[in-house]
């Protein structure tokens, strides 16, 4: 048609990055021998695209392009010929695309010739098929990539990518809602849209993705042999519109046809199932998505009322009530506005007693919105449709449910009620600036008629200041309210709600004001409230309040069990958007607590989970926990990888918090294999006054490590400067460990005849806090500290000590730290393995300098580390020269660099077979 947008192909591939590093692998192998990859996706994924990215980024050989021809195909052995002619001695890449559409007999030649490609010499076979159905047998032996729907973000850079960002917003989150996450079908909508539709000047047209469009792109995958096997397909598909996830039971499709099909029929006999479909257990599924909406889109209208009506008296019948209107409501061949039903779906959509996920309430809802006749009656139930979205962790299913609501007319409650849960999902994934607006905004809106909302909204808004490390917005939000109005809801409406949510929230509004103020006096009776609560709390939002105010009271184990219980809460829910935040809660109270492996546990999975549920801010958290978590180990390279992808995502939406934390992962790390000038340089930009400086609840945190790492770098006054702030920090009692911390540092900036009694005092403190980790960092310090003072038993005593505290808590690049300094002492260090290097001549005071002057340390640098003078530096460089037999500090450079990488190889196989992991 003449009004079709012009969709230009995009400039690179967006998103499939572990399917473009597996191909990458196969291309990299293939001039040292052969392999066989098949890339296998839904239609519309890109298994072409990435085919064709593999074939042009291929240079050692040849790439054959193979197609299903009957003569070159008859055999394998026929096909591992024309292979060895193609290759002629040199790597060849020979691409097959659409494997699946090869006929059986050619299908199984491919097979039986990939499994024998040895023989052929350096080829790499790279094949694709559509995963719309079960994997071909001839190919099942194959190595599989598979393909997944790009990430939302990664969408929604295609679609900017390929419309120059000319996409109006309502219009970009419906199209991304409609494509869920297949490039192909995105651009196929994009293409059917006028340049005006596009930039949102006139209604988008009809549903985005309708039965041609869905057509175009499966190419024909959804084509059934029998009509008995279309009913099953459309009832499938069907059932699962419905339902809370991709499968449905298959008792219910089973019964649903007895009732749709004619009595007649009733004792044929039972068709195999259709290869669209997979069956585990007693669930049903079809194996691709897109097929499922097809078969859905495709079939006739008559037809698909009739399979409601089926589903609805099956539901019915078993007092399933709310999937059964919802299938009588699609049964419908009436007016589109059908009021009393509208009521009655939605009346069921907000009973707590009629168990149900968020995610089909949100369907009720939104459902119930397009039957309701009254435009403030549909924004209303719009937004509630968005908000259960949210709760289910489908951001992308809430975005086009707000656009819905907002070009309605709606009263100030609801419209507030949508700023909400806009400014909640720009929380999770978006600039934190933009959120606090939104839920500023939402509680102005929502002050009147829903208090106990505004107050959740006002909490939301100062979560987000604080994100941003914004102090003045924070404490203006949480700007004293009226006492709190009984009969409230709580987060975001749902079946329940009592006024024990209220009190909290308006409990720890009260409390983190104060708080902020530096007023502990009044902090501490409303955030101990908020905690006590959480004692006797069952629902996952009280219970992460209670997590955070047990955090800003310093209390872990309260904060740990709170964080606990809330995971379980919002696990039983099924609210796949609060489960991210309980384990964010819980990897910072094992972080605090010193308990490094178990925040990497929380971490991990909470990465995931804030992954799945489209909140990058979220991730970026957790990020920064994995990067403090590793901090501590022999992991540079996962330091590295997790403060750059941190960093990332906290620089473009305004994350200071994430952003601060990174960063004294970072600075941690070099602290921790021993290079302080860089440790202090990274520290000093945050916990030094200025307008550069950390987040304002964090900063103090990175403390301690800027004076351990300032004190050799000669940079004492200005460890000085921040330590009279801290000392204010670990009176105020909020960090269990920041008294011993301050111990310590004293101890560290003291003269000789007090640095003594300083580090007992700082042990003694971290026999009372608890935690190995700063307990360990203490031992080695005091035990260096001995050391130098020739206080030889003493100072074996310290150090091992701090060596059994690392090696309990798994700080790998610690524990390195403190054998040295035993080596140094002259102690045979326990457990110390390797293989003999060129380093190992070297004694262990030459073995540290040389370290640092690999890391390009001068002299003068390296005595203030050391302790020592630049002439004992230079004598001992000379004694590394000489026993090294090399002539510059370069060369030094290089053997250091090549033993600590075979240290590192011998570490990763020494740990691989420990573990029974697998290179």
């Amino acid at each position: 048609m003449t009004g079709e947008t012009t969709v230009r192909t995009a400039v690179r591939i967006h998103g499939h990055g572990a399917q473009r590093k597996a191909l990458r692998d196969l291309l990299d192998g293939l001039p040292a021998h052969g392999g066989r990859l098949l890339l296998a996706g839904e239609p519309g994924l890109g298994r072409t695209t990435l085919l064709q990215w593999a074939a042009r980024s291929f240079r050692a050989g040849p790439v054959l392009h193979l197609g299903p021809d009957p003569e070159a195909t008859a055999t394998a052995g026929h096909l591992l010929d024309t292979l060895r002619a193609a290759a002629d001695g040199a790597p060849l890449l020979v691409c097959v695309d659409d494997a699946h559409l090869w006929d059986a007999p050619a299908r199984i030649a491919l097979g039986r010739a990939a499994e024998h490609l040895d023989s052929a010499g350096r080829v790499g076979l790279l094949l694709s098929a559509a995963s719309d159905r079960a994997v071909d047998p001839a190919l099942a032996r194959l190595p599989v990539v598979r393909l997944d729907p790009l990430a939302p973000p990664r969408a929604a850079a295609l679609l900017d990518d390929v419309t120059d960002g000319a996409a109006a917003p309502a219009v970009r989150e419906r199209l991304l809602a409609e494509a869920e996450g297949n490039p192909a079908l995105l651009l196929a909508m994009t293409r059917r849209l006028s340049p005006a539709e596009l930039r949102g000047h006139r209604p988008l047209p009809g549903p985005p993705a309708d039965a041609a469009t869905l057509v175009e792109v499966a190419g024909g995958a959804e084509a059934a042999p029998s009509a008995r096997a279309r009913d099953m397909l459309l009832t499938v598909a069907a059932a699962v519109r419905a339902s809370d996830g991709p499968d449905v039971d298959a008792g219910l499709v089973r019964d649903a046809l007895r009732r749709l099909r004619p009595a007649r029929e009733s004792g044929a006999r039972p068709e195999p199932l259709p290869a669209q479909l997979a069956r585990a257990g007693d669930r049903l599924r079809f194996h691709s998505p897109l097929v499922r909406r097809t078969v859905y889109a495709i079939g006739a209208p008559d037809r698909r009322r009739a399979v409601h009506r089926a589903l609805a008296e099956v539901l019915e019948s078993g007092g399933d009530r709310l999937p059964g209107l919802l299938h009588r409501s699609w049964s419908l061949s009436g007016p589109a506005r059908d009021p009393a039903r509208a009521d009655r779906l939605a009346a069921v959509a907000a009973d707590g007693t009629a168990p149900a996920p968020y995610r089909l309430r949100a369907t009720a809802y939104a459902r119930a919105a397009e039957l309701t006749a009254d435009p403030a009656g549909r924004a209303e139930r719009y937004t509630a449709a968005a908000e259960q979205a949210l709760l289910a962790g489908r951001p992308e299913q809430a975005r086009p449910l707000l656009a819905a609501a907002r070009d309605l007319a709606a009263p100030a409650a609801v419209r507030g009620r949508a700023e909400l849960v806009r400014g909640l999902m720009e929380l999770g994934d978006g600039p934190v600036g933009d959120a606090h607006q939104s839920l500023a905004l939402a509680a102005s809106l929502l002050a009147e008629a829903a208090p106990a909302q505004a107050t959740t909204a006002a909490l939301a808004a100062a979560d987000a200041a604080w994100a941003a490390g914004d102090l003045p917005a924070c404490l203006a939000t949480l700007a004293p309210e009226p006492a709190p109005r009984t009969g409230g809801a709580a987060l975001l409406r749902r079946p329940h709600g009592t006024t024990t949510v209220a009190a909290v929230m308006h409990d720890h509004r009260v409390g983190m004001r104060a708080l902020l103020e530096g007023r502990l006096d009044r902090a501490g009776a409303p955030l101990g409230q908020v905690v006590e609560r959480g004692r006797t709390e069952d629902r996952p939002e009280p219970l992460l309040r209670s997590a955070a105010a047990a955090l800003l009271l310093g209390d872990v184990d309260a904060a740990r069990r709170a964080g606990a219980r809330a995971l379980a809460a919002a696990r039983q829910l099924g609210s796949q958007s609060l489960e991210p935040r309980a384990l964010e809660y819980l990897a910072y109270a094992e972080l605090r607590a010193g308990r490094h492996p178990q925040a990497r546990t929380h971490a991990e999975e909470g990465l995931r989970t804030a992954l799945r549920a489209g909140q990058r801010n979220t991730a970026a958290h957790h990020r920064a926990v994995l990067a403090l978590a590793a901090s501590i180990e022999e992991e540079p390279d996962a330091v590295a990888r997790h403060v750059a992808e941190a960093l990332e995502t906290a620089r473009r939406h305004g994350l200071a918090q994430a952003a601060t934390l990174a960063q004294w992962a970072a600075a941690r790390a070099d602290l921790g294999r021993g290079r302080p000038f860089d440790a202090a340089d990274r520290l000093g930009l945050l916990v030094l006054p200025g307008p550069g400086r950390g987040h304002f609840a964090v900063w103090r945190l990175a403390v301690p490590c800027f004076v351990e790492a300032a004190v050799p770098a000669g940079r004492h006054a200005e460890a000085r400067e921040v330590l009279t702030d801290f000392a204010g920090w670990a009176a105020f009692g909020a960090d269990p460990q920041a008294a011993a911390q301050l111990a310590r540092c004293r101890a560290l900036l003291a003269p000789p005849d007090r640095a003594d009694d300083l580090y007992r005092q700082a042990l003694a403190r971290h026999d009372e806090a608890g935690g190995d980790f700063e307990r360990a960092r203490t031992a080695l310090l005091y035990g260096k500290w001995l050391r130098r003072r020739r206080r030889p038993r003493e100072a074996r005593d310290r150090l091992g000590a701090a060596l059994a505290g690392f090696e309990r808590c798994g700080a790998g690049v610690w524990v390195a730290q403190a054998r040295d300094e035993m080596r140094a002492l002259g102690a045979a260090a326990p457990h110390a393995t390797g293989t003999p290097t060129p380093l190992g001549r070297l004694t262990p005071q030459q073995l540290r300098i040389a370290r640092y002057v690999a890391e390009g340390a001068t002299n003068r640098e390296i005595a203030l580390a050391l302790g020592v003078s630049t002439r004992t530096v230079d004598y001992h460089l000379r004694k590394v020269f000489a026993a090294l037999g090399i002539r510059s500090r370069l060369e030094l450079a290089r053997v250091v660099g090549q033993a600590e990488q075979g240290r590192a190889v011998r570490r990763t196989a020494a740990h691989q077979e420990k573990t029974g992991a697998r290179p």
